[in-house]
């Protein structure tokens, strides 16, 4: 039977034909440059089989590949097995880019999907291409896809709350006023925002419209006099929202917003309004998460680095302590799911996806919780060898006595999102899986006590979480931390602690993950993640220095470690934050057995 994936790459060989192009460019993104996408934009899922969270795609009359980092290295070969589609590894230093790889191919006649690929990618192309290849042409083309993908799904349009100011800390008219007297700074007139999670952080909004991200697909255009908020979708009101109440919460929201002054128009309007508005104004934008299309019309803008993520990024009192909230709450939910994950396993077995739907159930019960913030990554064995495996629904594989069990998983409350990975021994382990998950712990460690000047960049002290698997010939292939939304999104910049060079300063109120890991190829996989705040450390004669708080609340489990490879310093920490999870949570328990259970896990270790 012919794989379903390589007919609709021959579609789109034949649309490639009928249009004359040599090669087209399917982006793993949305308008909004999101990285979670809405059903209606997995079009590299839909093309090709392939469900990781980072992919492109090219293809050309005689090529298609598929250009991913090496978090889904694995999953990629497997998924893309009779599509015809090969893989492009990237983030290595042998890598080729989309840009170079098309000039190297002598592509002259590109098409990309201008909705989906955002500005600065398409001037790439152009650069890149353009200096190496006679009457090299881009053709933008708005949906693309849509000549082929027969009953692609709809915009999304689910409903939308507020959020009120002693929940956020500062009002959507304090924001407004900032971002005004940022255009009067830039002598500008308008900034037109596209980033969905800034759209919903300057009007103190949430939505539903892509899964375990609280956002509304919508445009906010500011001006000195003006705000307007592009976001009323044109589809039947009963296929889209989600219970009884939707439509009255998400009216009340727009009432409450346009009583700040901000008018609510027609999601699709945004293009005719930045037409009428562009010859005789400066617009600003952020080329990063703007769209190809609509770049083109305010091409005569200012183009620039968006400032909402720094400034969302940098989390208010009131933020932070809902972020502390959130990260006791999850935390206990968290040691509810591991202490029934191993009663039960003595008992019977326990699939991956049971585990998974027991934990979602757990955090379910707490007040305030809205979801969860991506999909349980809930891994045994060679399954935790997948940075980000997809746990199946049917067929998961059964969590054994004996091994590594890889659980990564986080909550969306009302007063904060939460990204937790926990890696603990179902049974017996081997010497070598000790190694690495002391390895992997001690790394977290050490960067969790780190204490840095006041403007270093995360990229700067990414070391300190590797130095002990480098130490022993290991090391990881992704990220060390991403910075994390208060009820928005669980991955957010423009902060991060990577290999990558970015120079942005750590700041205090930041909220970064701490997860370091190792991953064995068909044997097993190792994480340990906790939640970071960047706070004020103290001040002397050299200058202003810096350090983190641990915000996640959930044990260790010691009994994988080799306490030998640890240091005296890190074995206290370990030790004192083990029993702090204690201690917050004993006076909330009312299981015996339970609290026996948790004391037990958090007893002090000797080296």
């Amino acid at each position: 039977m012919t794989n379903e994936h390589y007919l609709r790459v021959c579609a789109l060989r034949t649309l490639m034909t009928a249009n004359g192009w040599d090669a087209v460019v399917l982006r793993g993104s949305d308008p909004h440059s999101s990285e979670y996408l809405a059903p209606r934009y997995q079009t590299v899922t839909w093309l090709s089989g392939f469900t990781g969270e980072a992919g492109d795609i090219v293809v050309t009359m005689d090529h298609a590949g598929l250009w991913t980092d090496s978090r889904y290295f694995i999953q990629a070969v497997r998924q893309l097995d009779g599509t015809g589609i090969e893989l492009h590894k990237t983030r290595l230093p042998e890598s080729v880019d989309i840009p170079h790889w098309l000039a190297e191919q002598g592509c002259r006649r590109v098409a990309c999907d201008s909705l989906c690929e955002n500005a600065a990618s398409m001037e790439e192309i152009r650069e890149v291409c353009g200096s190496v290849t006679d009457g090299f042409k881009l053709t933008a083309v708005p949906d693309l896809i849509d000549a082929i993908w027969e009953d692609r799904p709809a915009i999304p349009a689910g409903a939308v709350i507020t959020l009120d100011e002693t929940t956020t800390g500062i009002t959507r008219e304090e924001k407004l006023h900032w971002i005004r007297r940022f255009l009067v700074e830039r002598d500008a007139d308008y900034i037109l925002v596209s980033a969905l999670d800034e759209v919903a952080w300057m009007l103190n909004v949430r939505g539903s419209d892509i899964d375990y991200n609280p956002v509304v697909f919508s445009y906010l255009l500011i001006g000195q006099d003006s705000a307007q908020w592009f976001v009323k979708k044109d589809c039947d009101e009963s296929d889209v929202r989600q219970d009884g109440t939707a439509d009255e919460d998400t009216l009340d929201s727009y009432a409450a917003v346009e009583q700040d002054g901000v008018s609510v128009e027609a999601y699709d309007n945004i293009g005719s309004e930045l037409e009428r508005l562009a010859s005789d104004n400066v617009i600003c934008y952020d080329p990063a998460s703007l769209n190809g299309h609509l770049a083109e019309i305010v091409a005569g803008g200012q183009a620039l680095a968006s400032p909402i993520a720094l400034k969302k990024a940098v989390k208010t009192q009131a933020e932070i302590d809902g972020m502390r909230e959130a990260y006791l709450e999850d935390g206990l939910a968290v040691e509810k799911f591991l202490y029934w994950l191993e009663c039960t396993l003595k008992e019977r077995s326990v699939s991956e996806w049971e585990a998974a739907q027991r934990l979602g159930a757990l955090r379910a019960e707490i007040p305030g919780y809205k979801g969860d913030s991506f999909e349980t990554i809930s891994a045994f064995g060679e399954g935790g060898a997948l940075p980000h495996y997809i746990t199946p629904k049917d067929g998961s594989t059964l969590i054994g006595r004996g091994g590594l069990y890889l659980c990564d998983s986080g909550g969306q409350y009302l007063f904060g999102t939460t990204d937790i990975t926990r890696t603990v021994p179902t049974g017996e382990v081997s010497r070598l899986e000790k190694e690495d998950y002391t390895l992997v712990l001690k790394g977290m460690i050490d960067l969790s006590m780190a204490v840095f000047p006041y403007g270093t960049a995360g990229c700067q002290i990414d070391a300190l979480a590797r130095e002990p698997l480098w130490k022993a010939g290991r090391n990881f292939g992704h990220g060390t931390g991403h910075g994390i939304g208060f009820f928005l999104c669980v991955h957010e910049g423009p902060q991060s602690i990577r290999q990558n060079f970015l120079s942005q300063p750590m700041l205090p109120g930041m909220i970064t993950s701490n997860e370091p890991g190792l991953y064995r190829e068909g044997k097993w996989g190792v994480r340990h993640e906790n939640v970071i705040l960047c706070r004020e450390a103290y001040t002397n004669e050299f200058g202003r220095w810096l350090c983190f708080e641990t915000l996640t609340c959930c044990h260790f489990d010691t009994s994988a470690l080799l306490p030998e490879l640890l240091s005296c310093e890190e074995l206290e920490w370990l030790n004192t934050y083990n029993e702090k999870v204690y201690r917050n949570f004993a006076p909330a328990i009312e299981d015996e057995d339970f609290l026996a259970w948790l004391r037990s896990k958090t007893m002090p270790i000797d080296g």
